[in-house]
């Protein structure tokens, strides 16, 4: 049926008034026993109800709603909306004033079937579809239309709606004031012609985008997180719990304002508007459509345990490839930042798993339904504050909600689920209930905790009980000076858990000063509260409810090695309580203090650095350039006079753990020692791997008990806080969930500086954060229709190729290569120009047959050639250059323009860059390397040298731009190549091959194609020092296993999409060849350095006190507050600093 007259502006053409009794007739045809119908004009939007004459007059008044395409409300299915009816509605759907593709148009049409088409029937005509149509929803969207009609001015091929979108998106993208951009409005109103509908403020233009968002609920809380005004206590002036006034100003005055509002956006609508677009509808089937069968590999959650075994528990969920499975994250920060202020406000965020790895952890599909004020932290009253999200996420489990997809066009009832918990380890005790310190402070190994309370602090050691039972370590006394007989601790099960949080069931929350603190005993002081996730009815059958932080923990970790290594003062667990608890433990006799008179002294054990062998690691730490966006200037850390490492961050912490450190100590740590801080960088390396393997996981669960056996023989007590002993239960949450980067901490982290951003007002900062997330998020949504315009989904150009390829494009015209800084134009010489012509010609991929042909020819030729490659490399080129213009003489399709243009050489004439970006990783040439505090020169590339295959080593010297007729250009790197053949110059040593750089070999061959090098960078050997370096090969930093994309086509793939991650890991795991049978560690002090001399020593007799039966939550309390620095980072202190409390 034609409905192109529903855009007509003149109501008075026959061919609108046909239309309308077309529409009429179609209506009555459908709907006979009816004598009123909904009506489809622009003001009564399908809301209000009709008689048939009073609908035609409507529509010849006041025409018909625009984005009413599909009559689904008169009895038209959408099934039967055909692909040429959508064509046709692509173009219509456009302002009629204009030839110009408003986007803006785009994204009212997905509203309003999102909005509006949720109420229509699936597959009866004469159901009645006023069950979910809003009349403030018809109205916003109306002012939306209305606002997308007007002409930014007379004659504009913008819409005044979309030069709003479009403005608003570059102050955000830009962190503009709201003051510049009230100014930036005045003057371009100023210049804009007479008749300009632009807003004047931002105020007003914050209005109009109000509507394309989704809003938020404010929810008063008591002040002393007791319950929320919510439900049948909305009306409450007082709290049911402790009876404190609702309010902290009520006067009589003026308006009432409340102790604390919790600011809730409810995930619904949002998981809703995924499939309603366009734009995102298809990837939200992704984990289903483009599933690839390898059960040994685990690419994305949807590979994982946890997700298969909820497939098979609930298979009417699995069936609808639509469902939504999501993560909850949940973390405070202070969002007045290093100012003396303490503020912790708690964001709780939602990521939905069915979207394809380079959109899972994204920041556009972080979606934060709550917002838990300040000023302090909600501890395990967190559950009040989840009361309403988990009512929602029931009501999406047991009842689900219709939904429009956009793909199928049709409605379906979308259901979700949440599979896990994302936070840091002090979080994971608040939203698990479970103590996270003291005795039993590991949630997995639970009431089984192996703990010993030291001098001062509790560690956690006796990892030889995971070791298999015949294992010799384990008859070992070196360790605590005993046997170790015990087994594996045993993971509680769901129902387990629940049994054990049976006397917490009538648990009542809330800081009022009047509750009542408890003792509690022993055995039941695991858990503080039974978790609200327990309310979800899946919830106990899950294999894994909370993720530990692998970022934490390596966080943690790093600075546990290198405070102890350095001797920090306040870090180092090499203390003089350290040694005194060797010998209360009576172990390791050679490292105990040693009294001299007034005095003691204090052996230098295998890890002490001396103060020349600390300064040596810093400056080789200093020397270190990393290629650009692999890692932070990790130099301005470096603190020499002071011998310290101090404001790493996460990520820094990361990348020295999993690479720096083994390269950096290995010229000053024993081969014990070493080896030991080796394999736990390499364990981590292969965990953060992109793609995870599960016989290469089972592997690690071995090595890294292994691993930290290792530690406890060399490290003291004190150095096994709770974060290193987490690190034993990695590879087993790998294995159940899946890659690491799906679960850590990372891109959580990087969302909330966002929120921590966007507080403008500090006497409000979480309306400041509500308000910016919610203008943010329309924008958000809207950028995904911008074309033309750098958006949020865009990649930044400085790493974007922007080369455009033609169809049947040779391979070797067809690289993505950007080119940058100022080009010298040069002259090649007539050997450099052979040589370069031959190389390019000899590395064609479609050349092939050709020099297969051409070799024949020369053995026919010559049946007793030698050096058919020399021959060769002399007379192709003329022979190619020869068929080809016989071809093209003959118009044979064989001989096409690329090959021609191939055949005919490049121009001897070429420019020379500096730099360039191949696949979105940045080169440099060396000149201008050496002045930049990144390093982006090292090259490596895979060649023949006395025909065995090789990798090669050197650094960029220039980049060639080489042109062909046509318009073709190849780029050409001219590389220096390190000697790898003269008197040993490589020496490969475990995980590092080592390079000497004084010598150069195959300078008579320097060329290679730009996509065929891989990046790499080279830092200073500290074990063979002089001009040897240690080879480090870069990542391509996507967040996914880029060989996913071969399930792909190309419309399915934004590109620009692939570089958002910023965390280095490795594309895949290796396969693990570690001993695990070591033998013992060798000598565990110094004998070529001199004990320190110590003062005084406190308490050196007094042996640390047992413990009792009850547990008193003030001195547990006070305990944790005194280790807290100990087991967390230094910026979670502030945050994590009110702990929770059980309280009667």
């Amino acid at each position: 049926m034609d409905k192109s007259w529903i855009n007509l502006n003149d109501r008075r053409l026959q061919q609108y008034k046909d239309g309308v009794t077309a529409f009429i007739k179609f209506a009555h045809e459908n709907n006979p026993q009816k004598e009123k119908i909904r009506c489809p004009c622009r003001y009564c939007a399908n809301v209000f109800f009709q008689t048939y004459s009073v609908v035609e007059n409507h529509l010849l008044i006041n025409g018909m709603q625009t984005s009413y395409i599909e009559w689904t409300c008169h009895g038209e299915t959408a099934q039967a909306f055909s692909d040429a009816d959508l064509s046709r509605r692509d173009v219509n759907d456009l302002n009629n004033t204009n030839e110009h593709v408003d986007e803006i148009q785009e994204i009212l049409e997905d509203i309003h079937r999102g909005t509006f088409m949720n109420s229509t029937p699936n597959n009866s005509p004469d159901e009645e579809c006023d069950n979910i149509i809003d009349k403030d929803e018809t109205d916003i969207f109306d002012k939306l239309l209305k606002d997308a009609q007007r002409d930014l001015y007379p004659g504009s091929d913008l819409s005044m709606l979309s030069a709003l979108v479009k403005l608003l998106h570059i102050k955000v993208l830009n962190r503009w004031t709201n003051k510049s951009f009230n100014m930036i409005l005045e003057f371009i109103k100023s210049i804009l012609p007479k008749g300009e509908t632009l807003s004047s403020s931002y105020y007003e233009s914050r209005k109009i985008l109000s509507d394309l968002g989704l809003g938020c609920e404010k929810i008063h809380a008591c002040k002393n997180d007791c319950a929320l005004f919510w439900k049948h206590y909305e009306d409450k002036e007082e709290c049911p719990e402790c009876m404190e006034s609702r309010w902290k100003v009520n006067d009589g005055k003026g308006k009432k304002i409340p102790h604390k509002i919790l600011r809730y956006f409810p995930i619904t609508s949002r998981l809703q508007r995924l499939f309603m677009s366009r734009k995102t509808a298809h990837e939200m089937r992704w984990h289903k459509e483009n599933q690839f069968v390898d059960e040994n590999l685990l690419r994305h959650p949807v590979d994982s345990k946890v997700w298969k075994d909820f497939d098979i528990s609930f298979p009417w969920f699995a069936e609808d490839s639509r469902n939504v499975r999501l993560a909850l994250a949940s973390d405070g920060f202070n969002p007045f930042g290093n100012m003396s202020t303490s503020y912790s406000m708690w964001p709780v965020i939602l990521i939905p798993y069915n979207l394809p790895p380079w959109n899972c952890m994204s920041s556009e599909f972080m979606f934060m339904t709550l917002l838990i004020p300040g000023p302090v932290a909600p501890g395990k009253e967190i559950d009040v504050y989840l009361k309403p999200l988990i009512e929602e996420l029931n009501d999406l489990w047991v009842n689900g909600i219709k939904t429009y997809d956009s793909v199928s066009k049709n409605t379906f009832q979308m259901h979700a689920a949440l599979l896990w918990t994302i936070n840091d380890f002090p979080a994971y005790g608040i939203l698990s209930g479970h103590k996270v310190h003291g005795y039993i402070a590991c949630p997995i190994c639970d009431s089984e905790t192996t703990s010993q309370y030291l001098r001062n602090k509790i560690c956690y050691m006796g990892h030889r009980r995971f070791l298999p039972k015949e294992h010799k370590w384990r008859k070992s006394r070196k360790f605590n000076g005993k046997h170790e007989i015990r087994v594996r601790p045993q993971i509680l099960s769901g129902d387990e858990i629940l049994s054990e949080m049976e006397s917490l069931k009538d648990l009542k929350f809330g800081k009022h000063p009047s509750c009542k603190k408890r003792k509690r005993n022993l055995h039941e002081s695991t858990w503080t509260k039974k978790s609200v996730f327990f309310e979800l009815p899946y919830w106990r059958s899950l294999t894994l409810r909370h993720n530990l932080d692998v970022m934490h923990i390596e966080k943690n970790i790093c600075d546990n090695i290198l405070g102890t290594l350095l001797n920090i003062e306040g870090k180092t667990k090499d203390t003089e309580k350290a040694r005194l608890d060797l010998q209360d433990m009576g172990i390791r006799h050679e490292l105990h203090l040693q009294k001299q008179g007034e005095k003691f002294l204090k052996p230098p054990a295998s890890y002490t650095l001396t103060p020349k062998e600390i300064e040596g690691f810093l400056n080789f730490v200093r020397s270190i350039k990393f290629p650009d966006g692999y890692a932070a200037n990790i130099s301005r850390s470096v603190h020499i006079r002071n011998g310290k490492l101090m404001g790493l961050k996460s990520h820094d912490c990361h990348v020295l753990l999993q690479r720096i450190l083994p390269l950096g100590l290995r010229g000053y740590l024993n081969k014990d020692v070493h080896n030991a801080i080796s394999d736990l960088s390499r364990f981590f390396r292969i965990l953060c791997a992109k793609t995870l393997r599960l016989d290469v996981l089972e592997k690690l669960e071995d090595m890294i008990v292994n691993t930290i056996c290792q530690f406890e023989m060399i490290f003291p007590p004190a150095f096994f806080d709770i974060m290193v002993h987490l690190a034993v239960h990695l590879p087993r949450e790998a294995r159940l969930a899946g890659p690491v980067q799906y679960r850590w901490m990372y891109p959580i982290e990087r969302n909330l500086s966002v929120h921590k951003g966007n507080v403008r007002n500090k006497a409000r900062p979480e309306g400041s954060i509500a308000e910016a997330y919610i203008v943010n998020e329309a924008l958000t949504f809207c950028s995904r229709y911008l074309r033309g315009m750098k958006s949020k989904n865009n990649q930044d150009e400085e790493y974007n190729d922007d080369v455009h390829l033609h169809e049947n494009q040779l391979s070797i015209f067809s690289r993505r290569i950007h080119l940058f800084g100022q080009p010298h134009f040069t002259t090649l010489s007539w050997s450099e120009y052979n040589l370069v012509r031959w190389y390019v010609l000899n590395n064609c991929e479609e050349l092939k047959p050709y020099l297969n042909e051409h070799e024949n020819e020369l053995r026919k030729e010559d049946s007793f050639i030698q050096d058919v490659a020399t021959k060769q490399k002399d007379q192709f080129p003329l022979w190619f250059e020869q068929r080809m213009k016989s071809l093209n003489l003959h118009k044979s399709l064989e001989g096409n323009e690329d090959l021609y243009s191939l055949a005919m050489g490049p121009d001897i004439r070429v420019n020379v860059y500096s730099g360039c970006i191949v696949n979105g990783v940045k080169f440099l040439v060396n000149q201008r390397d050496i002045r930049r505090v990144t390093q982006n020169s090292g090259v490596s590339v895979q060649g023949s040298h006395k025909d065995e295959s090789i990798d090669f080593y050197g650094v960029l010297t220039d980049v060639i731009d080489l042109s062909y007729i046509d318009g073709n250009h190849i780029v050409l790197f001219k590389c220096k190549w390190f000697d790898l053949e003269h008197k040993k110059p490589i020496v490969i040593d475990d995980d590092f091959t080592s390079i000497n750089m004084s010598k150069t070999w195959y300078d008579n061959d320097p060329y290679v194609l730009a996509g065929q090098v891989t990046q790499v960078f080279y830092v200073q050997d500290t074990k063979l020092r002089g001009d040897w370096h240690v080879v480090q090969k870069v990542q391509h930093r996507h967040l996914f296993d880029p060989t996913l994309l071969n399930y792909l086509n190309e419309n399915q793939l934004n590109t620009d999409q692939l570089t958002e991650n910023i965390t280095y890991q490795e594309d895949e795991q290796n396969d693990i060849n570690f001993q695990d049978d070591f033998g013992e560690i060798g000598l565990l002090h110094r004998e070529d350095v001199e004990p320190q001399i110590l003062e005084s020593v406190q308490n050196v007799h007094l042996q640390p006190t047992q413990t009792t039966d009850f547990i008193c939550d003030e001195d547990e309390e006070e305990e944790y507050d005194a280790t807290l620095a100990e087991y967390f980072s230094e910026d979670d202190v502030d945050v994590h600093i009110n702990i929770d409390i059980d309280k009667d």
